[in-house]
């Protein structure tokens, strides 16, 4: 079973930015591909991107595309979403997901969620 913790959520100001960490625990980590996702309030989850096992591949939502960065640390069982050029419409909670690479991606194990809010 794979045990997910993210942090590094918070409050910004639109154009900044913010890194979110999402911290494995319990597994192989460096097996698993992973993804981060996003929910705001009354929406759906969606996707916003996710890296391979190697973190040598990864893809991101059209809409975060440009702004965002995911990668990861194998040596420290973490994965990162780097979040620049912020926008409003960023705001969520976010969660980090392991699961099958695809595309699309497939999560099969979740972590509880960081807030992300971001102030016009």
């Amino acid at each position: 079973q794979v045990h997910l913790v993210e942090s590094g959520g918070g409050l910004v100001q639109a154009g900044g930015s913010l890194r979110l960490s999402c911290a494995s625990f319990g597994v192989t980590f460096s097996t698993y591909p992973m993804g981060w996702f996003r929910q705001a309030p009354g929406k759906e989850r969606e996707f916003v991107g996710a890296v391979d096992d190697s973190n040598r591949r990864t893809y991101l939502s059209d809409s975060v595309k440009g702004r965002f960065t995911i990668s990861r640390d194998n040596a420290k069982t973490t994965v990162y979403l780097q979040m620049n050029s912020l926008k409003p419409e960023d705001t969520a909670v976010y969660y980090c997901a392991a699961g099958d690479y695809g595309p699309p991606f497939g999560p099969f194990s979740w972590g509880q969620g960081t807030q992300v809010t971001v102030s016009s």
